[in-house]
């Protein structure tokens, strides 16, 4: 999110039972569920890795890093809304997330953003952006991946891979 903008869209997902937001210029693209091969000694949030297009992504998996329990699917779920990894890229380093569910991108205006209450869902409000209270009631929790993923942690996960 540039600071500055007054408007901006964020790609929506459910992790849990709670939806978030990342800043659309953040991702690459979201793909389906890969064959993930694990990577010894990493951290316990790091799922591994996987090859999209004969490229390596380390992936993450923010349910555990926040604590979350990972949604089932049911098999009358449709193909669209089942979990998949968004595939970010931060400063030109490329990690995917494992998400739930996806679920659509929205415009935002900055003023909609508060910041976050002290403690949200076990998750510390210094990976958080803000929120953003939803007409339909709840929230709309907005992730500052800069924050989430810093440059330490991510030199790890691609020196991990090779």
């Amino acid at each position: 999110m540039a600071v500055g903008d007054s408007q901006f869209q964020l790609v929506t997902f459910q992790l849990g039972e709670e939806l978030y937001g990342v800043d659309i210029m953040d991702v690459k693209e979201i793909v389906k569920i890969q064959n993930v091969r694990p990577i010894p000694n990493a951290p316990y949030y790091v799922e591994g890795i996987f090859n999209l297009r004969s490229e390596i992504i380390p992936v993450i998996s923010l349910h555990k890093r926040f604590r979350i329990t990972q949604v089932s699917h049911d098999e009358e779920d449709d193909d669209e809304s089942q979990g998949g990894f968004i595939i970010l890229n931060i400063d030109g380093i490329k990690i995917g997330i494992i998400i739930d569910r996806i679920a659509r991108v929205v415009p935002v205006r900055a003023e909609e953003v508060k910041p976050p209450p002290q403690m949200l869902s076990g998750i510390g409000t210094e990976y958080i952006h803000g929120v953003i209270h939803q007409e339909a009631g709840g929230y709309l929790i907005v992730l500052d991946i800069r924050r989430l993923f810093n440059p330490k942690d991510l030199q790890k996960l691609i020196g991990a891979d090779r």
